[in-house]
């Protein structure tokens, strides 16, 4: 038996990198997937040959109607959710506070917190009363950034802290009806971009080639692919698997959290600018 025969997934940021590995996993689990993303033309790939297991629509996830519009049409598709799966962000590319002009700061941040941790509200909001009907749950996607310092810069390392705060909430408010978890992965080599306030909307994580790069850092030895992630998700899914399972977040961050990341000391050159 497939471990997510029959079951229907709503996920945003489904169309490239971790989460179209995980929409690949899904579906070859069994599951009924139905997709919010804003990069439309790779719908029509998506679909080839599974049709009758995906739905594709397009949206803003910092849009509460096209979150809403997604939910309706996967009830409409599959009858049901399931699972919601908060996936789609932007990576901040480690952009030091000193490096951001002050004209950017609140478009960056805005642009930042409203794809990291509104739309994932967003997401919670429209799929919550047919997560309650179904006794489903939630994942969110955090990062290794959630806990430590070193894997994104403030705006993004702060948007990732957030979304640990933002599942320990949901977890307490939605019990037992929907159980809320998520997954902090390590670096992965994908096209997440960076904002547009930043000028890094063009940038995308897989153009610093990190399993060449950032592996030796990694107490794993390398950088995981996106397909090695997916089965956590996979895990906080099922409903045979993660049943004592709520408000809880599975590292997978090859190995930060007992080796540390990057170098401390970033404020000499500080001091040697401004003193």
């Amino acid at each position: 038996m497939k471990r997510l025969a029959g079951e229907s997934v709503l996920i945003s940021g489904g169309a490239t990198g971790l989460g179209r590995a995980i929409v690949e996993r899904f579906i070859s689990e069994g599951a009924l997937v139905t997709v919010v993303d804003n990069s439309k033309d790779k719908f029509a790939e998506m679909q080839n040959g599974r049709r009758d297991m995906l739905e594709c629509v397009s949206g803003d996830v910092r849009n509460i109607e096209d979150m809403q519009r997604a939910a309706g049409q996967a009830l409409a598709r599959f009858g049901k959710i399931d699972c919601a799966i908060g996936n789609a962000g932007l990576w901040d590319y480690s952009t030091p506070l000193d490096n951001i002009p002050t004209e950017s700061l609140s478009g960056a941040f805005d642009e930042i917190f409203g794809v990291n941790v509104k739309g994932y509200l967003n997401l919670a909001k429209a799929a919550l009363p047919s997560l309650v009907r179904s006794r489903g749950s939630l994942i969110f996607t955090v990062s290794n950034a959630g806990f430590y310092p070193g894997g994104g810069g403030p705006l993004y390392t702060a948007s990732k802290h957030a979304v640990v705060g933002l599942i320990h909430q949901l977890a307490f408010e939605l019990a037992p009806a929907v159980r809320v978890n998520g997954v902090a992965p390590g670096p992965i080599h994908t096209k997440l971009r960076g904002p547009r306030s930043l000028g890094l909307d063009t940038m995308t994580i897989d153009q610093l080639d990190l399993p060449a790069n950032a592996a030796a850092m990694m107490a794993i030895g390398s950088v995981p692919t996106p397909e090695e992630y997916a089965g956590s998700y996979v895990h906080f899914a099922s409903r045979s698997d993660s049943i004592p399972s709520t408000g809880g977040i599975l590292m997978t961050d090859c190995g930060i959290g007992i080796r540390g990341i990057g170098a401390a000391a970033a404020g000499h050159a500080l001091v040697e600018k401004y003193i």
